[in-house]
């Protein structure tokens, strides 16, 4: 089940004031050029904000994601319906033959078990031509994002419209590596509603991510940086070889 800050109907409605400036998705739309790839599949699509810029610059895309409030945020923007959203994850979508796979937002920290996160990439897989590609990001562990996520325990308020004032808290609740887990609550002003939603991420270093994507059927072409977040995170660049 994904996290109430995707799935809750409140919560997605502010998700996107709180993640700010998507500044991050621009360097996704220059790897889609340099691919050359026309058909993209956006996975863990969330509220939409990298699909609707893909189908901006032309191309066929196909947003997947398993948090229904999310995906009506993300229809409600696409106005001109060039997008297809579907309601689910990487193993439900069918066979597109998409150029290009990408997974943005640390998405793939969220598949904690082995066999999950293998599924994924097996459904990601299936989805792509061959010799598609597959690119996606994921945080260093050795930056120990945790420790200043801890240090920076200050609410944030915003007024949001069509919600008025919305203040939000978050805090690191447990540390036993590879796991890492955090809860963010947020509370409504106009009305003084509370909603709560506790979160568990996994991080991988650099080999055990190369590891799977080849025991996969992946063929690793690059390791990145992000360009917005030098030595935070890991960008794979990687090509479906079966």
């Amino acid at each position: 089940m994904p996290d109430a800050i995707f799935a809750h109907p409140r919560l997605a409605a502010v998700y996107d004031a709180f993640d700010g400036d998507r500044d991050d998705l621009t360097a996704y739309l220059r790897i889609a050029d340099e691919l050359g790839a026309d058909r993209v599949l956006d996975v863990g699509c969330g509220t939409g904000c990298l699909a609707l810029l893909l189908a901006e610059s032309g191309r066929t895309v196909v947003g997947v994601d398993p948090a229904e409030a999310s995906l009506e945020i993300a229809t409600s923007k696409d106005r001109l319906g060039r997008i297809t959203w579907v309601h689910g994850d990487a193993t439900t979508v069918p066979a597109l033959g998409a150029d290009l796979a990408v997974m943005t937002g640390n998405v793939a920290q969220v598949f904690l078990t082995d066999d999950d996160w293998a599924r994924t990439l097996q459904g990601v897989h299936a989805a792509l031509r061959p010799r598609g590609h597959f690119v996606f990001e994921t945080r260093r562990p050795e930056r120990r994002a945790w420790e200043e996520w801890a240090a920076d325990a200050a609410q944030v308020v915003l007024d949001i419209p069509g919600n008025g004032p919305v203040e939000q808290r978050r805090e690191v609740t447990d540390v036993s590596l590879p796991f890492v887990s955090f809860r963010h609550t947020y509370r409504f002003l106009s009305d003084g509603t509370v909603v709560t939603s506790d979160s568990t991420l996994r991080f991988r270093g650099r080999d055990e991510v190369e590891s799977s994507l080849v025991a996969n059927g992946y063929r690793v072409l690059d390791v990145r940086e992000a360009p917005d977040r030098p030595g935070r995170e890991f960008v794979f660049v990687s090509e479906r070889t079966t």
